[in-house]
């Protein structure tokens, strides 16, 4: 709520007269360490210097050192950076994690579930790349407006086309024409689940969970089968959220019975789809946008929880998986995310492991000085690895040999600290769906590939 030193609010708490101030969070940093400075700033003023200060003394560095091209001396220097600010704050800092003071709170399971390119998405990502890539690499560097318009217009497109290519090809273009005859002629169309293999992985995974598998062959036309799980799918954007349930739950997988949540749902009923899901067991799956349903609620009647796209920021998916991990739960939370291999999916999730180890490094697990963290390890956050993967790569290898282990250990619910490739840095801020889509109009972007 205050993260953001230039935010009404923030200005307005800290207009507050208090003798005493405490500040309770779940994620002190979630993009850049100048949020753990607005929050010293209503805390402490003047703690950690003037914001500018603390720029200079501080952020500049740890951004600096995290560039591709960064030089052993701008990595040390970040490294000093981040090892002096963990120390200034380590004595204000309270940190308890849920498995701490939770003994009986069952284990959360992080597992990343993988699927390959459609040849039809194969296509249009080499289309895509031979059009747009110079276009988009000669840009990266440039600071004005229409040349960042033009990348997260770029960017968003490449989101969607992970998903499906119904969703970047709409009917009454000339591409989708196009397409259209072709597919015709093979008994398939553009929405056809078979060019959108997420669409089928998600299929898969519900099987596997035993949800979607027909029950047992008593006549009892009352009888409904309880399933052995029970599901929380998190899409990023409505739209994905409507291929889901037309494209797998209504079309694939009919038996499935689900409920809603997203933006479109009164705010004072929100609460009613909860108690309903929770209370209810003959439903086996709750929809949600991470936006509406990642934060605050308690949906511990689920067990499991698929990502099918996934956020900028760590925290909000951390949030949204936490909806079920937490007390009331019963049962062992498994947790997978949906991704597709060799594409800007996993670039988002690596800089997601990233924006976590800096987080956990400022604010580390022991809370209780550096001797479990010295400058070796720090610097080893921001190594670069020996082959960075470009972003306009026309393909990347199918196997996952080499591939990071996940964010979270499933054993001791530890993150992860490998090592780190700082391509996609510049990204670090960038807004959530909601202010892509209202700044950038995906279908303009569109006309301009035609």
């Amino acid at each position: 709520m205050i993260k953001n030193p230039k935010a009404k609010i923030t200005q307005a708490v800290k207009k507050l007269a208090s003798n005493h101030r405490l500040i309770l969070t779940g994620t002190p940093i979630q993009n850049n360490v100048l949020e753990l400075w607005s929050l010293f700033d209503f805390l402490m003023p003047g703690f950690l210097g003037a914001e500018k200060v603390f720029l200079d003394r501080f952020a500049k560095p740890i951004a600096a050192s995290r560039f591709s091209k960064a030089s052993s001396k701008e990595q040390e220097a970040g490294a000093l950076a981040i090892e002096a600010l963990h120390k200034q704050v380590l004595p204000f800092l309270l940190r308890r994690l849920k498995e701490e003071v939770l003994n009986d709170l069952p284990p959360k399971i992080l597992q990343n579930y993988y699927c390959d390119l459609s040849d039809l998405q194969q296509k249009l990502f080499e289309d895509f790349t031979k059009k747009q890539g110079k276009k988009i690499q000669a840009e990266a560097g440039r600071e004005d407006k229409e040349a960042k318009q033009h990348i997260f217009q770029a960017l968003q497109y490449m989101r969607k086309l992970c998903n499906s290519p119904a969703m970047v090809m709409k009917p009454g273009s000339t591409l989708y024409d196009e397409t259209q005859k072709i597919l015709a002629k093979q008994g398939t169309s553009i929405e056809d689940v078979q060019h959108a293999p997420k669409l089928t992985a998600l299929r898969d995974l519900l099987v596997d969970c035993g949800i979607g598998v027909e029950g047992s062959d008593s006549n009892d036309p009352l009888y409904q089968p309880i399933k052995p799980h029970r599901a929380l799918i998190f899409c990023q954007m409505k739209e994905m959220l409507d291929m889901v349930q037309n494209k797998v739950l209504k079309e694939l997988l009919p038996s499935v019975s689900h409920l809603r949540l997203d933006g479109s749902v009164e705010a004072n009923k929100r609460q009613d789809i909860v108690n309903k899901f929770n209370s209810d067991p003959s439903y086996d799956v709750l929809l949600l946008t991470t936006s509406v349903g990642g934060l605050g609620l308690n949906l511990t009647g689920a067990d499991t929880v698929i990502f099918v796209e996934h956020d900028w920021n760590p925290q909000k998916d951390l949030q949204a998986m936490d909806r079920a991990h937490r007390i009331g739960q019963k049962k062992v939370v498994n947790v997978y995310r949906l991704i597709t291999r060799g594409t800007l999916e996993e670039k988002i999730l690596n800089l997601q492991r990233f924006k976590i180890d800096v987080a956990s490094t400022v604010v580390n697990q022991q809370n209780a000085g550096l001797s479990t963290m010295d400058t070796d390890q720090i610097l080893d956050l921001f190594n670069v690895g020996d082959a960075a993967p470009n972003l306009l790569a026309d393909k990347e290898k199918n196997n996952i040999d080499g591939r990071e282990e996940d964010m979270v250990d499933i054993e001791t619910g530890d993150v992860r600290v490998p090592g780190k490739k700082a391509w996609l840095d510049d990204l670090g801020d960038l807004w959530d769906n909601k202010q892509y889509e209202e700044s950038f109009d995906l279908d303009d972007f569109m006309k301009t590939m035609s």
